[in-house]
């Protein structure tokens, strides 16, 4: 989770995001657990490490694999799979909660307040509302997609199969979580032989868009339909600078792989293609287009897209899209020496902004540490490939250029903290190891220095 709009005390906050972290690590332990069983991975018997890789990606929802899901996972295995990534993409918390409401159990202020930092909504009222409506409304849009893919796979796989293979990969999607079972074709395959198949990259597209752009906005959506006037600010951000970077995304990849990775492809076949591309690194880890092939200006694009990411409260990674926004508005403030960062109408924070600094520089800070120490690892692979992979992991992307199966144990290590961290959120994994507050009734003397 991101904090970028948290307004919660901080010894109330470490409370809750320690409760978050260890949640996760626990149902990562256990997902690692069953997909070790030998009726799990068809060879027979699980391998510990490949199955703690696994787990960690599908509820990071990253999609990262060491190895093709359909053709190293039996049915129980991909089950397993599929339910880590529904789990890790809506929060175990999030889950928990509904099942209560359901069971007509009541939820006091303490649980409420964790519910808030978890989904990371604005204000605690409503919040049991809010979940809620995000649960009924993910299994309602999750399903409208299954049965738009079955239209595509069911003619292809059979019925069962097709549906089975609609549901898996609606669930991954929306999750932004990037697994796949097209293995059954061609191993690590993901989507590529959909590259011009419309159905397929608009329903995934729009799947990964709406699973992306974060459950405030869902219920600001909701409430307020088309009138974007009343809209919050954070939602009003968060759809304007989604849509600028899906168009301009687009734009920039048809101009950059035109002959690159989309050569040879018809003139519809590159739209879907520039369009699917644009969207997928944030952070989804699908693909229509051969990652490898993509032209050196498609790399940096793609990177730059993966360490921007989705939306605070969605189900996807990154520093945010409201981070970036935040720290370009405050460049711009101090270029133009205004004092107030203003968007839509109003001034923001100066704790939003410090958030939005710390955000981006330890995601900045784990990226370049992480890329130098596997480089040392293992000095005969590409820079721009380990970089590649890092930002996909902290990103809890999933895409790849391919060199996640020539990891060694080690980076592979570095890997999957990388996955955990970014599905916690950068800042969130700092306050997991942060000491409690001291205070001072004192406070140092002031002095300038020369910056810039």
């Amino acid at each position: 989770m991101a904090y970028e709009i948290s307004n919660k005390q901080p010894k109330a906050r470490k409370s809750t995001t320690r409760l978050i972290a260890f949640g996760f690590a626990m149902i990562i332990l256990t997902g690692t657990l069953l997909l070790t069983l030998p009726f799990a991975n068809k060879s027979g018997h699980g391998n510990l490490f490949n199955s703690l890789f696994t787990a960690t990606s599908a509820t990071c929802v990253t999609g990262l694999v060491v190895a093709d899901t359909y053709q190293n996972w039996t049915t129980f295995g991909q089950l397993v799979i599929l339910c880590l990534i529904q789990v890790g993409g809506l929060g175990f918390m999030t889950i928990g909660a509904y099942i209560s409401v359901i069971l007509k159990k009541r939820i006091g202020l303490q649980e409420r307040e964790q519910l808030q930092e978890s989904v990371n909504t604005l204000e605690i009222a409503g919040v049991v509302r809010l979940v809620k409506r995000i649960v009924q409304g993910a299994l309602c849009i999750e399903l409208i997609g299954a049965v738009l893919l079955a239209v595509r796979f069911i003619p292809r796989f059979g019925v069962l199969k097709g549906i089975y293979f609609s549901l898996f990969h609606a669930v991954s999607a929306f999750c932004n979580g990037g697994f796949d079972l097209m293995g059954t074709e061609e191993a690590y395959s993901s989507l590529v032989a959909y590259e011009g198949d419309i159905l397929v990259n608009l329903v995934i597209v729009s799947l990964i868009l709406v699973g992306g752009i974060g459950f405030i906005v869902w219920d600001d959506v909701a409430r307020n339909k088309w009138h974007f006037k009343r809209y919050l600010l954070h939602s009003k951000i968060v759809l304007t600078v989604t849509f600028w970077l899906t168009v301009v995304g687009t734009v920039l990849f048809l101009l950059t792989e035109n002959n690159a990775a989309f050569a040879g492809m018809s003139p519809l076949e590159k739209v879907l293609g520039a369009l699917f591309s644009a969207v997928t690194p944030r952070t989804a880890g699908f693909n229509s287009v051969d990652t490898a092939a993509l032209s050196n200006s498609g790399k940096l694009i793609t990177m730059v897209m993966m360490f921007i990411g989705g939306s605070p409260g969605s189900t996807a990674g990154g520093v945010k899209t409201t981070s970036m926004i935040v720290l370009l508005f405050y460049a711009g403030a101090m270029v133009l020496n205004k004092e107030d960062i203003n968007l839509f109408g109003r001034r923001l924070t100066d704790e939003v902004v410090k958030k939005a600094n710390a955000v981006v520089i330890i995601n900045a800070t784990l990226t370049i540490i992480a890329t130098v120490i596997i480089m040392a690892l293992q000095p005969l692979l590409n820079f721009e490939d380990v970089l590649f992979e890092v930002l996909s992991a902290i990103g809890t992307v999933g895409m790849t250029v391919g060199i996640t199966r020539d990891l060694n144990m080690i980076a592979r290590v570095i890997i999957i903290v990388l996955m955990y961290c970014g599905r916690l959120g950068s800042l969130s994994f700092a306050l997991v190891f942060a000491q409690k507050n001291t205070s001072t009734p004192m406070r140092q003397p002031q002095e300038k220095i020369i910056v810039g």
